[in-house]
Protein backbone atom coordinates (compact mmCIF):
# COMPACT_ATOMS: atom_id res chain seq x y z
CA UNK A 1 0.00 0.00 0.00
CA UNK A 2 1.35 3.46 -0.92
CA UNK A 3 1.92 5.92 1.90
CA UNK A 4 0.39 8.82 -0.04
CA UNK A 5 -3.02 8.32 -1.64
CA UNK A 6 -3.36 9.05 -5.37
CA UNK A 7 -6.62 10.90 -5.93
CA UNK A 8 -8.36 9.96 -9.19
CA UNK A 9 -11.94 11.01 -8.41
CA UNK A 10 -12.07 14.69 -9.36
CA UNK A 11 -15.57 14.37 -10.85
CA UNK A 12 -16.83 13.70 -7.31
CA UNK A 13 -15.09 16.69 -5.77
CA UNK A 14 -11.83 18.58 -6.08
CA UNK A 15 -9.35 19.84 -3.50
CA UNK A 16 -9.72 23.49 -2.54
CA UNK A 17 -6.90 25.56 -4.01
CA UNK A 18 -4.73 27.45 -1.53
CA UNK A 19 -5.31 30.73 -3.40
CA UNK A 20 -9.05 30.18 -3.16
CA UNK A 21 -8.90 29.56 0.58
CA UNK A 22 -6.78 32.69 1.00
CA UNK A 23 -9.40 34.75 -0.84
CA UNK A 24 -12.14 33.38 1.43
CA UNK A 25 -10.42 33.74 4.81
CA UNK A 26 -11.16 37.45 5.43
CA UNK A 27 -14.89 36.72 5.10
CA UNK A 28 -14.67 33.76 7.47
CA UNK A 29 -12.93 35.89 10.12
CA UNK A 30 -12.92 39.69 10.39
CA UNK A 31 -15.12 40.70 7.43
CA UNK A 32 -18.15 38.73 8.57
CA UNK A 33 -20.81 41.34 7.88
CA UNK A 34 -24.18 40.68 6.25
CA UNK A 35 -24.19 42.14 2.71
CA UNK A 36 -27.70 43.50 3.29
CA UNK A 37 -26.54 45.67 6.21
CA UNK A 38 -25.93 49.40 5.65
CA UNK A 39 -23.05 49.81 8.09
CA UNK A 40 -19.41 49.48 7.05
CA UNK A 41 -18.96 45.76 7.79
CA UNK A 42 -21.99 44.95 5.68
CA UNK A 43 -20.83 47.14 2.82
CA UNK A 44 -17.40 45.48 2.77
CA UNK A 45 -19.20 42.17 2.28
CA UNK A 46 -21.53 43.68 -0.34
CA UNK A 47 -18.57 45.00 -2.33
CA UNK A 48 -16.93 41.56 -2.28
CA UNK A 49 -20.13 39.86 -3.46
CA UNK A 50 -20.70 42.39 -6.24
CA UNK A 51 -17.12 42.17 -7.49
CA UNK A 52 -17.30 38.37 -7.43
CA UNK A 53 -20.50 38.42 -9.50
CA UNK A 54 -18.83 40.65 -12.05
CA UNK A 55 -15.89 38.26 -12.28
CA UNK A 56 -18.16 35.21 -12.65
CA UNK A 57 -20.14 36.98 -15.36
CA UNK A 58 -16.99 37.98 -17.23
CA UNK A 59 -15.62 34.42 -17.25
CA UNK A 60 -18.93 32.78 -18.20
CA UNK A 61 -20.28 35.36 -20.67
CA UNK A 62 -23.25 36.24 -18.47
CA UNK A 63 -24.75 39.49 -17.26
CA UNK A 64 -24.44 40.13 -13.53
CA UNK A 65 -28.22 40.07 -13.22
CA UNK A 66 -28.35 36.61 -14.80
CA UNK A 67 -26.34 35.01 -11.98
CA UNK A 68 -28.29 33.38 -9.16
CA UNK A 69 -26.02 32.00 -6.44
CA UNK A 70 -27.15 28.66 -4.98
CA UNK A 71 -25.83 26.01 -2.60
CA UNK A 72 -24.47 23.89 -5.47
CA UNK A 73 -25.33 21.78 -8.48
CA UNK A 74 -28.23 19.88 -6.96
CA UNK A 75 -30.04 23.04 -5.93
CA UNK A 76 -29.31 24.67 -9.28
CA UNK A 77 -30.78 21.72 -11.18
CA UNK A 78 -33.83 21.56 -8.91
CA UNK A 79 -34.41 25.29 -9.22
CA UNK A 80 -34.00 25.20 -13.00
CA UNK A 81 -36.42 22.33 -13.59
CA UNK A 82 -39.08 23.24 -11.04
CA UNK A 83 -38.70 27.00 -11.33
CA UNK A 84 -38.99 26.95 -15.12
CA UNK A 85 -41.80 24.38 -15.25
CA UNK A 86 -43.95 26.18 -12.69
CA UNK A 87 -43.39 29.53 -14.39
CA UNK A 88 -44.34 28.07 -17.78
CA UNK A 89 -47.36 25.98 -16.78
CA UNK A 90 -49.81 28.31 -18.55
CA UNK A 91 -48.18 27.23 -21.85
CA UNK A 92 -48.16 23.47 -21.21
CA UNK A 93 -46.97 20.62 -19.01
CA UNK A 94 -44.45 18.67 -21.13
CA UNK A 95 -40.76 18.40 -20.25
CA UNK A 96 -38.03 16.71 -22.31
CA UNK A 97 -34.84 15.34 -20.78
CA UNK A 98 -32.60 12.31 -21.37
CA UNK A 99 -32.10 8.93 -19.75
CA UNK A 100 -28.55 9.79 -18.64
CA UNK A 101 -29.12 12.99 -16.67
CA UNK A 102 -27.96 13.53 -13.11
CA UNK A 103 -30.41 12.37 -10.45
CA UNK A 104 -31.07 16.00 -9.50
CA UNK A 105 -32.70 16.49 -12.90
CA UNK A 106 -34.35 13.07 -13.18
CA UNK A 107 -35.84 13.19 -9.69
CA UNK A 108 -37.05 16.76 -10.18
CA UNK A 109 -38.92 15.64 -13.29
CA UNK A 110 -40.36 12.67 -11.40
CA UNK A 111 -41.51 14.91 -8.57
CA UNK A 112 -43.25 17.27 -11.00
CA UNK A 113 -45.51 14.38 -12.07
CA UNK A 114 -47.36 14.99 -8.80
CA UNK A 115 -48.22 18.46 -10.09
CA UNK A 116 -49.50 17.33 -13.47
CA UNK A 117 -46.33 17.58 -15.54
CA UNK A 118 -45.23 14.88 -18.00
CA UNK A 119 -41.68 14.03 -19.00
CA UNK A 120 -40.18 12.38 -22.08
CA UNK A 121 -36.84 10.68 -21.39
CA UNK A 122 -34.79 10.66 -24.60
CA UNK A 123 -32.58 7.66 -25.43
CA UNK A 124 -28.88 7.99 -26.23
CA UNK A 125 -26.62 6.00 -28.54
CA UNK A 126 -23.96 3.52 -27.41
CA UNK A 127 -21.51 6.38 -26.78
CA UNK A 128 -24.02 8.33 -24.71
CA UNK A 129 -24.73 10.93 -27.38
CA UNK A 130 -28.13 12.55 -27.86
CA UNK A 131 -29.35 13.01 -31.43
CA UNK A 132 -30.49 16.66 -31.79
CA UNK A 133 -33.18 15.55 -34.23
CA UNK A 134 -34.64 13.27 -31.53
CA UNK A 135 -35.14 16.34 -29.36
CA UNK A 136 -37.03 18.13 -32.12
CA UNK A 137 -39.24 15.10 -32.80
CA UNK A 138 -40.44 15.04 -29.18
CA UNK A 139 -41.39 18.73 -29.01
CA UNK A 140 -45.15 19.21 -29.16
CA UNK A 141 -47.67 21.95 -28.44
CA UNK A 142 -47.46 21.27 -24.69
CA UNK A 143 -43.65 21.31 -24.45
CA UNK A 144 -42.32 24.02 -22.17
CA UNK A 145 -38.85 22.86 -21.10
CA UNK A 146 -35.90 20.81 -22.33
CA UNK A 147 -33.09 19.87 -19.91
CA UNK A 148 -29.95 18.14 -21.21
CA UNK A 149 -26.55 17.99 -19.55
CA UNK A 150 -23.56 19.49 -21.33
CA UNK A 151 -21.32 16.55 -20.40
CA UNK A 152 -22.08 13.40 -18.48
CA UNK A 153 -20.68 13.06 -14.98
CA UNK A 154 -20.14 9.30 -15.29
CA UNK A 155 -18.95 8.60 -18.84
CA UNK A 156 -17.77 12.09 -19.83
CA UNK A 157 -19.57 12.29 -23.19
CA UNK A 158 -20.01 15.90 -24.35
CA UNK A 159 -23.34 16.82 -25.97
CA UNK A 160 -23.88 19.22 -28.93
CA UNK A 161 -25.70 21.72 -26.71
CA UNK A 162 -25.51 24.76 -28.99
CA UNK A 163 -26.83 22.79 -31.98
CA UNK A 164 -29.72 21.53 -29.86
CA UNK A 165 -30.40 25.04 -28.52
CA UNK A 166 -30.70 26.44 -32.03
CA UNK A 167 -33.11 23.69 -33.08
CA UNK A 168 -35.25 24.28 -29.99
CA UNK A 169 -35.40 27.98 -30.77
CA UNK A 170 -36.76 27.26 -34.26
CA UNK A 171 -39.41 24.90 -32.87
CA UNK A 172 -40.33 27.43 -30.20
CA UNK A 173 -40.98 30.05 -32.88
CA UNK A 174 -43.11 27.56 -34.81
CA UNK A 175 -45.17 26.81 -31.69
CA UNK A 176 -45.69 30.46 -30.86
CA UNK A 177 -44.65 30.06 -27.22
CA UNK A 178 -41.32 29.72 -25.42
CA UNK A 179 -39.64 26.34 -24.97
CA UNK A 180 -36.97 26.92 -22.35
CA UNK A 181 -33.65 25.07 -22.51
CA UNK A 182 -31.64 24.19 -19.40
CA UNK A 183 -28.21 22.58 -19.42
CA UNK A 184 -26.46 21.03 -16.44
CA UNK A 185 -22.87 22.19 -16.98
CA UNK A 186 -21.61 21.13 -13.55
CA UNK A 187 -18.87 18.90 -15.00
CA UNK A 188 -17.89 21.46 -17.66
CA UNK A 189 -17.49 24.84 -15.99
CA UNK A 190 -13.84 25.27 -15.10
CA UNK A 191 -12.81 22.58 -17.58
CA UNK A 192 -14.37 23.38 -20.95
CA UNK A 193 -15.01 26.73 -22.60
CA UNK A 194 -18.48 27.68 -21.35
CA UNK A 195 -20.02 30.94 -22.58
CA UNK A 196 -23.61 31.41 -21.49
CA UNK A 197 -24.48 33.85 -24.25
CA UNK A 198 -22.87 31.82 -27.04
CA UNK A 199 -24.50 28.54 -25.96
CA UNK A 200 -27.97 30.09 -26.50
CA UNK A 201 -29.47 28.23 -23.54
CA UNK A 202 -31.90 29.83 -21.07
CA UNK A 203 -30.64 28.26 -17.85
CA UNK A 204 -27.26 26.77 -16.87
CA UNK A 205 -26.18 25.00 -13.66
CA UNK A 206 -22.70 24.99 -12.13
CA UNK A 207 -21.02 23.99 -8.87
CA UNK A 208 -17.84 25.48 -7.39
CA UNK A 209 -16.39 22.33 -5.82
CA UNK A 210 -15.99 20.76 -9.26
CA UNK A 211 -13.29 23.29 -10.20
CA UNK A 212 -11.29 23.54 -6.95
CA UNK A 213 -13.67 25.96 -5.31
CA UNK A 214 -15.51 25.56 -2.00
CA UNK A 215 -18.31 23.08 -1.40
CA UNK A 216 -21.81 24.31 -0.69
CA UNK A 217 -21.91 27.03 -3.34
CA UNK A 218 -22.83 27.09 -7.02
CA UNK A 219 -24.94 29.10 -9.40
CA UNK A 220 -27.86 28.97 -11.77
CA UNK A 221 -27.53 31.29 -14.75
CA UNK A 222 -30.93 32.52 -15.93
CA UNK A 223 -31.12 34.44 -19.18
CA UNK A 224 -32.67 37.87 -18.86
CA UNK A 225 -36.49 37.85 -19.21
CA UNK A 226 -36.69 34.06 -18.76
CA UNK A 227 -39.83 33.07 -16.82
CA UNK A 228 -38.84 31.68 -13.43
CA UNK A 229 -40.74 30.69 -10.28
CA UNK A 230 -38.53 31.03 -7.17
CA UNK A 231 -38.45 28.00 -4.88
CA UNK A 232 -37.00 29.89 -1.91
CA UNK A 233 -38.76 33.07 -0.78
CA UNK A 234 -37.93 35.39 2.07
CA UNK A 235 -35.65 38.41 2.12
CA UNK A 236 -35.57 38.87 -1.63
CA UNK A 237 -31.88 38.19 -2.23
CA UNK A 238 -30.67 37.21 -5.71
CA UNK A 239 -33.23 39.61 -7.20
CA UNK A 240 -36.10 37.71 -5.59
CA UNK A 241 -35.09 34.45 -7.29
CA UNK A 242 -33.38 32.75 -4.32
CA UNK A 243 -33.82 34.28 -0.89
CA UNK A 244 -31.35 33.73 1.93
CA UNK A 245 -28.37 35.57 3.40
CA UNK A 246 -25.50 35.43 0.93
CA UNK A 247 -22.63 33.00 1.50
CA UNK A 248 -20.00 35.71 1.08
CA UNK A 249 -16.92 33.53 1.55
CA UNK A 250 -18.37 30.89 -0.77
CA UNK A 251 -19.19 33.41 -3.50
CA UNK A 252 -15.72 34.97 -3.28
CA UNK A 253 -14.10 31.52 -3.38
CA UNK A 254 -16.20 30.40 -6.34
CA UNK A 255 -15.24 33.49 -8.32
CA UNK A 256 -11.54 33.07 -7.53
CA UNK A 257 -11.55 29.37 -8.46
CA UNK A 258 -13.38 30.13 -11.69
CA UNK A 259 -10.90 32.87 -12.58
CA UNK A 260 -7.89 30.61 -11.96
CA UNK A 261 -9.32 27.65 -13.87
CA UNK A 262 -10.22 29.90 -16.79
CA UNK A 263 -6.67 31.24 -17.03
CA UNK A 264 -5.07 27.80 -16.80
CA UNK A 265 -7.46 25.39 -18.49
CA UNK A 266 -5.90 25.40 -21.95
CA UNK A 267 -2.52 24.23 -20.65
CA UNK A 268 -4.05 21.96 -18.00
CA UNK A 269 -6.39 20.29 -20.50
CA UNK A 270 -3.51 19.37 -22.82
CA UNK A 271 -1.88 17.45 -19.98
CA UNK A 272 -5.17 15.91 -18.85
CA UNK A 273 -5.98 14.67 -22.36
CA UNK A 274 -2.51 13.13 -22.60
CA UNK A 275 -2.97 11.31 -19.29
CA UNK A 276 -6.57 10.37 -20.10
CA UNK A 277 -5.60 8.77 -23.40
CA UNK A 278 -2.64 7.08 -21.74
CA UNK A 279 -5.08 5.41 -19.34
CA UNK A 280 -7.50 4.44 -22.12
CA UNK A 281 -4.77 2.83 -24.22
CA UNK A 282 -3.11 1.21 -21.23
CA UNK A 283 -6.25 -0.41 -19.84
CA UNK A 284 -7.73 -1.58 -23.13
CA UNK A 285 -4.40 -3.06 -24.26
CA UNK A 286 -3.49 -4.77 -20.99
CA UNK A 287 -6.80 -6.09 -19.63
CA UNK A 288 -8.73 -8.65 -21.63
CA UNK A 289 -12.47 -8.11 -21.42
CA UNK A 290 -12.21 -4.38 -20.71
CA UNK A 291 -14.57 -1.88 -22.35
CA UNK A 292 -14.47 1.91 -22.57
CA UNK A 293 -17.75 3.59 -21.67
CA UNK A 294 -18.58 6.86 -23.40
CA UNK A 295 -17.39 8.47 -26.61
CA UNK A 296 -13.71 7.71 -27.34
CA UNK A 297 -12.81 11.34 -28.14
CA UNK A 298 -15.87 13.58 -27.62
CA UNK A 299 -15.50 13.38 -23.87
CA UNK A 300 -14.28 15.49 -20.96
CA UNK A 301 -10.49 15.95 -20.88
CA UNK A 302 -10.16 14.24 -17.51
CA UNK A 303 -12.73 11.42 -17.70
CA UNK A 304 -12.38 7.71 -18.38
CA UNK A 305 -14.90 5.01 -17.51
CA UNK A 306 -14.43 1.27 -17.99
CA UNK A 307 -16.40 -1.93 -17.53
CA UNK A 308 -14.79 -5.36 -17.05
CA UNK A 309 -15.95 -8.87 -17.81
CA UNK A 310 -16.35 -11.24 -14.86
CA UNK A 311 -15.45 -8.77 -12.11
CA UNK A 312 -17.58 -6.90 -9.57
CA UNK A 313 -16.91 -3.20 -9.23
CA UNK A 314 -16.74 -2.95 -5.44
CA UNK A 315 -13.75 -5.31 -4.97
CA UNK A 316 -11.91 -3.34 -7.67
CA UNK A 317 -12.47 -0.07 -5.81
CA UNK A 318 -11.45 -1.60 -2.49
CA UNK A 319 -8.36 -3.16 -4.04
CA UNK A 320 -7.33 0.14 -5.58
CA UNK A 321 -7.92 1.91 -2.29
CA UNK A 322 -5.69 -0.60 -0.50
CA UNK A 323 -3.04 0.08 -3.15
CA UNK A 324 -3.28 3.81 -2.46
CA UNK A 325 -5.58 4.88 -5.32
CA UNK A 326 -8.90 6.67 -4.85
CA UNK A 327 -11.37 6.03 -7.68
CA UNK A 328 -15.12 5.50 -8.04
CA UNK A 329 -17.74 3.45 -9.82
CA UNK A 330 -19.69 6.47 -11.06
CA UNK A 331 -21.76 9.27 -9.58
CA UNK A 332 -20.72 10.10 -6.02
CA UNK A 333 -24.24 11.41 -5.41
CA UNK A 334 -25.70 7.91 -5.78
CA UNK A 335 -22.75 5.75 -4.72
CA UNK A 336 -24.65 4.31 -1.75
CA UNK A 337 -27.41 2.93 -3.97
CA UNK A 338 -26.70 -0.72 -4.80
CA UNK A 339 -28.07 -0.54 -8.33
CA UNK A 340 -26.28 -0.57 -11.69
CA UNK A 341 -25.63 2.84 -13.19
CA UNK A 342 -28.67 4.15 -15.08
CA UNK A 343 -26.23 5.84 -17.45
CA UNK A 344 -24.47 2.60 -18.39
CA UNK A 345 -27.78 0.78 -18.78
CA UNK A 346 -28.94 3.59 -21.09
CA UNK A 347 -25.92 3.15 -23.38
CA UNK A 348 -26.65 -0.57 -23.68
CA UNK A 349 -24.34 -2.16 -21.14
CA UNK A 350 -25.62 -5.30 -19.44
CA UNK A 351 -26.39 -5.16 -15.73
CA UNK A 352 -23.24 -7.18 -15.08
CA UNK A 353 -20.99 -4.81 -17.03
CA UNK A 354 -22.69 -1.79 -15.49
CA UNK A 355 -21.96 -3.13 -12.02
CA UNK A 356 -18.28 -3.56 -12.86
CA UNK A 357 -17.81 0.11 -13.78
CA UNK A 358 -14.68 2.00 -12.81
CA UNK A 359 -14.52 5.78 -13.27
CA UNK A 360 -11.20 7.60 -13.24
CA UNK A 361 -11.31 11.40 -13.26
CA UNK A 362 -8.05 13.31 -13.30
CA UNK A 363 -7.08 16.69 -11.90
CA UNK A 364 -4.33 19.27 -12.47
CA UNK A 365 -2.10 17.77 -9.78
CA UNK A 366 -2.05 14.23 -11.22
CA UNK A 367 1.22 13.15 -12.81
CA UNK A 368 2.44 10.71 -15.41
CA UNK A 369 4.13 8.62 -12.71
CA UNK A 370 0.81 8.33 -10.84
CA UNK A 371 -0.93 7.16 -14.01
CA UNK A 372 1.86 4.65 -14.63
CA UNK A 373 1.42 3.30 -11.11
CA UNK A 374 -2.32 2.97 -11.71
CA UNK A 375 -1.68 1.14 -15.00
CA UNK A 376 0.67 -1.25 -13.21
CA UNK A 377 -1.75 -1.83 -10.34
CA UNK A 378 -5.10 -2.29 -12.11
CA UNK A 379 -4.24 -5.22 -14.44
CA UNK A 380 -2.69 -7.15 -11.55
CA UNK A 381 -5.75 -6.46 -9.41
CA UNK A 382 -8.22 -7.51 -12.12
CA UNK A 383 -6.24 -10.69 -12.77
CA UNK A 384 -6.22 -11.50 -9.06
CA UNK A 385 -9.96 -10.90 -8.69
CA UNK A 386 -10.76 -13.06 -11.71
CA UNK A 387 -8.83 -15.92 -10.11
CA UNK A 388 -10.96 -15.73 -6.97
CA UNK A 389 -14.27 -17.54 -7.66
CA UNK A 390 -16.04 -15.94 -4.69
CA UNK A 391 -15.48 -12.49 -6.21
CA UNK A 392 -16.38 -13.35 -9.78
CA UNK A 393 -19.74 -12.42 -11.20
CA UNK A 394 -22.32 -15.15 -11.24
Amino acid sequence: MKNEQIYLDHAATTPLRAEVLDSMMPFLTNDFGNPSSLYQQGQVARKAVDESRELIGKVLGARVGEIVVTSGGTESDNAAIKGAALAMKSYGNHIITSQIEHEAVLNSCEQLKEFGFETTFLPVDSDGLINPDDVVKEINSSTILVSLMMANNEIGTIQPIKDIAQKIKVESQNLGHPVLFHTDAVQCVGSLEVNFKDLEVDLLSLSAHKFQGPRGVGALLIKRNTPFFPLLTGGGQERDRRSGTENVAGIVGMAKALQLSSLEKEVVNQELIFLRDMIIDGVLNSIEGSFLNGHPTQRLPNNVNFSFDSVEGEPVLLGLDFAGISASSGSACSASVNEPSHVLIAIGRSKELAQSALRITLGPSNTKSEVQYFLETLPQLIKKLKSMPSLQKS
